[in-house]
């Protein structure tokens, strides 16, 4: 291994932040929106679930927790690991880790990014607070995906966003049955995915349970589905450890991604639909068990920082 561990980590856990801030507002957007405009959902169980779903610690006292629990949770709380300012801090934290290898673009973007976070957003900014949040991780994706070479530094990155996009589509499709008949429609999700537009061109008609499902569950050229999402997973650790066994893998990473990816490519989809929390659920644990076997295998000296609900 030619890179240093302590940079390979670094870039490793940048890909995902950037890529778990990203995805966090997205869900929050759709879902803080979805409360605002439905007077029939029950405030109190939608945010209880969310925060459940997004892996946050529900309180279980007797008050009754709102949309602006919720938003002082998870996206300005910078101390919570769920948070999407906690997240925007450790990007830039371990870019500040790696500097001699991030460029100075992409150095400045996550900086500003951190700097002009704010402590607090008021309810009709919610919108517009979540936009710049896509908005800046799109700019230092862009960054990277632009400028920098097909290396080791570029593979570690693209891994961990490969893994965590996994992680929080399977996420968001998780949230549609969070509040029953009243969850978000397949037409929000796909929109939250900026899936809607392709999942036109796709399959030229409104979304339907099944076909929405399976855009963004198995769809080998969106690239916010989970299966393209583990398959460029895959590919990552293809290309920084090159196989020379002739039967089977010994990269336990690429044999977990491996495992769910054929269990969702060759499942029909309406056995998917039918339990398709459990499912998810499945994606996650697999996701969390490749990155913890990734950190065993390339930095193995460092333990995993924490994310509640999560075991990297």
């Amino acid at each position: 291994m030619a890179m240093l561990s302590r940079i390979a980590e670094s870039l490793f856990w940048i890909g995902r932040y950037i890529e778990r801030s990203d995805g966090t507002a997205r869900i929050l957007d759709v879902h803080l929106q979805l409360l605002l405009e439905d007077p029939w959902i029950e405030e109190n169980l939608a945010c209880r679930s969310l925060l459940s779903v997004m892996g946050s610690d529900v309180p279980d006292d007797s008050r009754s927790l709102t949309r602006a629990d919720v938003l002082a949770t998870l996206a300005v709380d910078r101390t919570h690991p769920a948070s999407i300012a906690y997240s925007l801090g450790a990007a830039r934290e371990n870019a500040r880790r790696a500097r001699e290898i991030v460029s100075t673009e992409l150095w400045e973007c996550l900086n500003t990014t951190r700097a002009r976070m704010p402590r607090r957003v008021a309810a009709e900014k919610t919108h517009e607070f979540f936009g710049w949040v896509r908005d800046r991780s799109a700019l230092a994706v862009g960054i990277m995906e632009s400028s920098a070479s097909r290396d080791e530094a570029w593979h570690f990155f693209t891994l961990g966003r490969s893994i965590e996009r996994a992680d929080m589509t399977a996420r968001l499709l998780a949230t549609r049955s969070l509040t029953e008949a009243s969850g978000p429609s397949w037409t929000t999700i796909l929109r939250s995915c900026g899936a809607y537009e392709a999942y036109l061109r796709t399959y030229r008609g409104v979304p339907s349970a099944r076909n929405a499902a399976e855009f963004l569950l198995l769809d080998r050229l969106f690239p916010r589905s989970i299966l393209y999402s583990v398959t460029r997973a895959e590919q990552c650790l293809r290309d920084l450890a090159p196989r020379n066994e002739r039967v089977g893998t010994s990269d336990s990473a690429q044999r977990l991604l491996g495992q769910i990816r054929s269990q969702l490519e060759y499942r029909p989809i309406t056995d998917i639909l039918q339990e398709l929390p459990r499912h998810m659920d499945g994606v996650q644990e697999a996701t969390s068990a490749a990155s913890e076997a990734v950190r065993q295998r390339y930095f193995p000296t460092n333990s995993a920082p924490s994310w509640i609900g999560e075991s990297a």
